[in-house]
């Protein structure tokens, strides 16, 4: 579903990414775990097109390293970002209606389902997207990229700051989506959701990835979890 294979970026004369190698296959939860700083959110950005990079991105074996990010979303890559990028002078239902990608041609995802999954969303459909709860602006943007019927989604740390009823109710939606098929790509502080989710986990240390392997791996591996992901 995703390659991605020598990836280098740079923000100004910073290198950030020095050769990032990662995969995720159909249906797959794949976390991507480190410390803050470390290039995770710029991993995501650069493959997503927001930030200039070289090296190869395949995606549903089509290079699109380079490419501009609308064209690489209307190729079926999602991208929920951490700033919670809504139009909060839209209502709800708007937001939802502008995440789809042909709105012709439904896809696996209907605002019912959106409304099902979170009821605070149908009780506030109609009102602007910016007076909603920083909680509720998470879920509006994640409904939103999905709306857009995506084959895989980037999920940029989307537990931050949300109470522990709505971090459940995230999870919750990530492994549902997964369920229907559709990969997911997630950096997340939270490694008790990360583990518990994810079919596999990368850590990445100084721009690199220092570790691969399943949830059980990392759990045994002491090492890795004091060295780069251990405050």
């Amino acid at each position: 579903m995703l390659a991605v294979a020598g990836l280098h970026a740079f923000y100004g004369k910073s290198h950030i990414l020095r050769g990032v190698d990662l995969t995720v296959g159909e249906g797959e939860i794949v976390s991507l775990l480190g410390r803050n700083g470390v290039g995770r959110s710029t991993t995501i950005k650069a493959i997503m097109g927001d930030v200039a990079a070289r090296g190869s991105v395949r995606f549903r074996g089509e290079e699109i390293c380079g490419q501009p990010p609308y064209l690489i979303a209307r190729r079926g890559l999602g991208y929920v970002p951490e700033n919670r990028d809504i139009f909060p002078t839209l209502t709800v239902r708007e937001n939802l209606l502008l995440g789809m990608r042909n709105p012709r041609k439904p896809g696996r995802w209907t605002m019912d389902d959106m409304f099902r999954l979170f009821p605070n969303l149908r009780e506030r459909a109609d009102q602007p997207g910016g007076v909603l709860s920083g909680g509720e602006q998470q879920m509006l943007t994640m409904c939103r990229t999905l709306m857009g019927d995506p084959h895989l989604i980037m999920v940029d740390e989307p537990t931050e700051g949300l109470a522990p009823m709505l971090v459940q109710q995230v999870a919750g939606l990530l492994v549902e989506i997964a369920g229907r098929g559709i990969a997911i790509l997630l950096v997340e502080q939270k490694l008790t959701i990360a583990l518990t989710i994810s079919r596999r986990v990368y850590v990445m240390g100084h721009g690199r990835i220092v570790f691969e392997g399943s949830p059980d791996d990392l759990r045994r591996n002491e090492a890795v979890r004091k060295e780069w992901l251990e405050v």
